[in-house]
Formats: C-alpha cells, structure tokens, sequence
C-alpha cells in the first residue's frame, strides 16, 4: 500500500534546533539535486520538525498523526508520501522547515517518475489534489484515487475544501486497520466500515475511483 498525500498550507513552526538535512530525506540520491536548487539558504537555516509535526491543515487534523498506535504509525512511515513543492515526496518523519510554496510540476515530474516508478507498490491509494497530482501520474492499472461527494435530499454534489477532511479520515482508517489493503476490493472492504462509499472500475487511461459520500 503507497499513500499519496497532498501538504497543507497550513503549517506549525518548528521550534527545535534540528535543521533540514537533505542527505537523510527519502530518495535523497535521486532528488538531491533538484531539492539543493530549491531550498532556499534562510530555509536551510531554519528549525525543522517532523513533517507530520509541521503540517497542520484540515487532513492533518483528520489524520491525527499523533493519536496513532505505534503499529499505525509504523504502517504510516512505510506507506505514506506527502508530495511537497520543495522537496518533491515526505515520508512522515523526515525533517522539514516551515515553508511556503507553490508546486511546479516541471521542477518535479521528470525527477519523481523513475524515483516512484520503482516502488512497484501493490496498490496506490492517491489523496492527492489537483494542484500536486500532476507532480507524479502512477499506473492507473493499481491507483485508487479518492474523490468525495455529499449528498443532501438525494443529490448528489461534489466537496471540495472538505474533501481533504475525509481523505485524512480514511487514511487513519487505512493505518488503523489491521491489515493493509493490496487490491481495489480489499480498500472497499475497509472503507464500507466507515463511509458509504463505492467503488468505480478504470476506463481507459483513468484510475480506479473510490467516492466516498457524505450525507450532509
């Protein structure tokens, strides 16, 4: 199971002496050198913290990183990545500064595709939004990407801002279930438990869609 996160803009401020240390972060080889070009020198001075401790948006909130088990969090570190505008993709615990940024798919597509296209991850569960999506386009064949609607008086209408609530909902599901999902159906069975949701088949270059439904 790979977990793709957007980051918020909300952020808390690191307030330990720790500093980013680009040598330690995931893929630190093979993004090395575009993530040198963006951090900035006051960035790279600046106090860092777990990413899961500096972003603190309505996801975050939902997720609620550190209310997990020890076991979650375990499965998080393994399964998660964040896609940042300055550091391409975050597993939880990687050391960040407070920044402010917007992503530039041209900084990042070419160097994420053969970095993530080698996880060969069973099943990508993509909560990403629009804005960072374009970073990385994995294999439709086994992504999930969760879209979320409400539903009021039997209309059906999209959510947009607090789609991110839900999706940080259901990866705390994710991460607290026992057993990782590694197909489309096992993700449903896991998410039926807690959202009205349904699953919809690939159709010729798209991925798998999980909706979830919100009754309002």
């Amino acid at each position: 199971m790979l977990i793709l996160l957007p980051p918020s803009e909300g952020k808390n401020q690191p307030t330990s002496k720790a500093k980013v240390n680009l040598a330690k972060l995931v893929f630190s080889k093979e993004l090395f050198e575009t993530r040198s070009r963006l951090l900035t020198n006051s960035l790279a001075a600046s106090p860092a913290a777990k990413a899961m401790d500096v972003y603190s948006g309505v996801l975050y909130q939902a997720l609620d990183w550190d209310s997990l088990s020890p076991s979650a969090k375990a499965r998080g570190e393994k399964s998660i990545l964040i896609t940042s505008a300055i550091f391409g993709v975050l597993r939880p615990s990687d050391l960040i500064p407070n920044y402010k940024a917007k992503i530039k798919t041209s900084d990042w597509k070419a160097v994420l595709k053969p970095a993530l296209d080698g996880l060969n991850a069973d099943l990508i569960i993509d909560c990403r939004s629009s804005t960072y999506a374009g970073a990385w386009n994995p294999p439709p064949a086994n992504t999930v990407a969760i879209r979320v609607f409400k539903k009021e008086k039997g209309k059906i209408s999209v959510i947009t801002h607090l789609s991110k609530k839900y999706r940080g909902e259901l990866t705390r599901v994710l991460l607290m279930a026992g057993k990782s999902p590694k197909t489309p159906s096992e993700l449903l069975e896991i998410a039926e438990k807690e959202f009205d949701c349904k699953l919809i088949r690939p159709k010729g270059n798209l991925p798998w869609y999980l909706d979830l439904f919100i009754s309002a």
